[in-house]
């Protein structure tokens, strides 16, 4: 089924902050298919061809792009009806990337980058992308299997002004959980009338982590995503992303250190698991210390994201 709505990333739909003043690109009705297209994170409309070395001049960006920007963002997309203590349902039914895509390893001094030594020798990826066969090869011929997804869907906070893109928020953003994947649903709590769902900063391919800073940071050419409204998930408000994925039930948590992220992903698993099972949270935490899996999601966003999963059919 071909979507009802089409956002392309132009002059009406491109930003580079949260702000729940921005006025929505475009309003659907609950249970709308829209398909939306991105630029890369850094606002690049053409390939990296080192031509240069690591120097980005001559690279086309988009004419919108400010200096003081983060990620590229389409959007916003508000959902008629939304309203704050609600829960957004995103279910992402495809993801295209585009033909390129760039990986950048120590062009900032970070305390992880000095530490291990990149800084000194930094490097520009290349890639070319093929989605039909699912792969990317780099400009040393190296390839790797593509796995798409979106590294920022989220909502503005409540709080008005400008808020950077940069960090993971409780209302989603730039959490980097490669298991967003096509197939999965995203769960994020309304914080401002109708949503305003924004989403960039695609990813062909990434690890768990995000280690080197960027993963094949990328354009999206088309994603498809389903959006309604629920009155809450499991019976109670959603407090921190929650996902429904091929690889099982996900819930995130982010915080200033992996500890307090774990605590609050792990939190989320067990109201999940609770619901699914009938359950108490004593039973819920003894069977998650058997069955489910703690990944750091990533580690390079002025917070940290861990992400526990619950793969299907581990508790029957």
């Amino acid at each position: 089924m071909e979507p009802s709505h089409v956002l392309l990333p132009d002059e009406r739909t491109l930003h580079g902050h949260w702000d729940p003043s921005l006025p929505p690109a475009l309003t659907v009705e609950p249970g709308t298919t829209v398909r939306i297209g991105t630029l890369d994170s850094g606002w690049w409309t053409g390939a990296h061809t080192g031509e240069h070395g690591l120097d980005m001049v001559g690279r086309p960006r988009h004419p919108v792009h400010d200096d003081a920007y983060g990620h590229a963002l389409t959007g916003p997309v508000a959902v008629a009806g939304a309203q704050p203590g609600q829960v957004l349902s995103v279910r992402i039914d495809d993801v295209v990337p585009a033909a390129f895509g760039t990986t950048y390893v120590g062009l900032r001094s970070t305390p992880l980058n000095e530490r291990l030594g990149v800084t000194a020798e930094p490097v520009v990826h290349s890639w070319s992308l093929d989605p039909v066969a699912g792969i990317g090869r780099n400009q040393a011929g190296q390839s790797v299997a593509l796995r798409p997804f979106l590294g920022v869907m989220g909502v503005p906070p409540a709080e008005p002004g400008a808020h950077s893109t940069i960090p993971p928020y409780w209302h989603g953003g730039n959490i980097d959980c490669r298991e967003l994947v096509a197939g999965a649903t995203l769960y994020l709590p309304v914080t401002v009338p109708g949503g305003l769902l924004s989403v960039g900063d695609g990813h062909a391919a990434q690890g768990d982590g995000e280690v080197g800073g960027t993963a094949i940071e990328c354009p999206m050419d088309a994603i498809d995503l389903t959006l309604d409204v629920l009155p809450d998930l499991f019976g109670a408000p959603v407090t921190t992303p929650v996902a429904r994925t091929p690889a099982g039930w996900v819930t995130m948590g982010v915080a200033d250190d992996l500890d307090e992220a774990m605590a609050i992903a792990l939190d989320a698993m067990l109201d999940v698991m609770a619901a699914l099972h009938g359950i108490g949270r004593s039973d819920a935490l003894a069977l998650a210390s058997v069955v489910v899996d703690l990944r750091v999601t990533q580690v390079v966003n002025q917070v940290v994201g861990v992400h526990a999963v619950l793969p299907w059919g581990a508790v029957r």
